[in-house]
């Protein structure tokens, strides 16, 4: 198989890259974080790029690029630390998007691709514990329209965004995957009330309670769109977290090569260039298994799913590793809050813990084995 990108690929790297390089350094991450976490400004910005419109259609104002363009874009924000709702903004909600009408694809896409409209995806209800059928937020028919009443817990960048992809249920029990609807439901909606927090990594997240609130029908067929955007979302985590854990390592070397113990360089010693090697393993492991995922995308929901929660299995594990051990060798300075290795730890800590964390997904993929007993045959 050939896993070269093309020129293209390349270019749409480097490009992020160097925004990355020149317009969000860390120290201006770290006075995001320090905030508050309200990163608009900054998704403008990549939306300046082109890159809001990166999965929305041309026919829609966007670039229609696929899976494997997502995965470079989301590896070069995830090495440069950027703590923008890229993934939940521009790759998640235009996968939603696209199963509403025409009408009502034609009202949001645009918006979404030029960043004048920020869609994020509620999903979280607090006795789901990651299990996207669990839906206990419900949807009334109300002459014309609907209204939802419910609470969704967690949801990314709350407080800055426009409008919401809301899962409710129009009918059948609160854990039947039959029965839900995917709604999409304006901030400024009577009855819409945000309560928006920082999250440990510096960005933003919040509570959003529905009374009744009015909300434009997505889908009546709810789950498999929700079930797709969801895998959209993890490949998007996995590609991040492969960027970050590349910093990171790249950090932790050059920390080793210049820290001195004994009179000679952290580098020297053999025990601790071991542990150097199984952290660069963990993080070959996980870029592997997120080119699967990405490749994956386009497979049938059964094989999708399947895929995607055994890449979110090891890049878990190899977050965790990469994580601990990189910490464990900076010593002290590593969790101090002006350095920037602290911040990528954070990170990968709620990576691993977005779209399912590990425990979730190695159930998932328990439970997806038919003939084999292996985990990742």
């Amino acid at each position: 198989m050939n896993f070269d990108f093309t020129d293209d690929q390349n270019s749409l790297r480097d490009m992020v890259a160097r925004w990355v390089d020149k317009g969000f350094p860390f120290e201006r991450r770290h006075a995001i974080a320090k905030a508050g976490g309200a990163t608009r400004e900054v998704y403008r910005e990549l939306a300046e790029l082109g890159l809001a419109g990166l999965a929305v259609p041309e026919a829609q104002g966007g670039m229609g690029f696929g899976a494997v363009e997502a995965m470079v874009v989301m590896e070069e924000l995830g090495r440069g630390l950027v703590n923008a709702p890229y993934a939940a903004g521009a790759l998640v909600a235009p996968s939603l998007l696209l199963a509403a009408p025409a009408a009502l694809q034609a009202a949001w896409l645009p918006k979404v691709a030029s960043a004048e409209s920020l869609v994020v995806l509620a999903h979280h209800e607090r006795q789901a514990r990651y299990r996207l059928a669990q839906v206990s937020t419900t949807a009334s028919a109300d002459g014309g329209g609907w209204v939802l009443t419910g609470h969704k817990s967690v949801v990314p960048a709350a407080d800055e965004a426009d409008a919401f992809v809301v899962p409710a249920r129009i009918r059948g029990v609160a854990d039947a995957a039959d029965g839900i609807g995917l709604f999409l439901v304006d901030k400024g909606a009577p009855g819409v009330v945000v309560k928006g927090y920082p999250t440990q990594d510096g960005a933003r997240a919040g509570e959003l309670v529905l009374a009744r609130s009015q909300a434009a029908l997505i889908t009546d067929n709810g789950f498999a769109a929700l079930e797709q955007a969801v895998d959209v979302g993890i490949a998007a985590v996995c590609a991040e977290a492969v960027g970050l854990m590349d910093r990171l390592l790249a950090l932790t070397v050059e920390y080793m090569n210049t820290r001195k113990q004994f009179g000679v360089t952290l580098s020297t010693f053999q025990a601790l260039r071991h542990r150097i090697a199984d952290v660069k393993m963990q993080v070959e492991l996980g870029r592997s298994m997120s080119y699967f995922a990405s490749l994956k995308l386009g497979e049938p929901a059964p094989q999708r799913r399947r895929a995607l929660s055994q890449a979110k299995v090891q890049l878990g594990q190899s977050m965790r590793f990469v994580g601990q051990q990189c910490i464990q060798l900076h010593g002290g300075i590593g969790v101090t809050d002006e350095y920037v290795g602290s911040h990528c730890f954070k990170r990968l800590t709620m990576l691993e813990m977005s779209f399912g964390d590990s425990l979730h997904h190695l159930g998932e993929v328990s439970a997806h084995m038919q003939d084999t007993a292996g985990v990742f045959a």
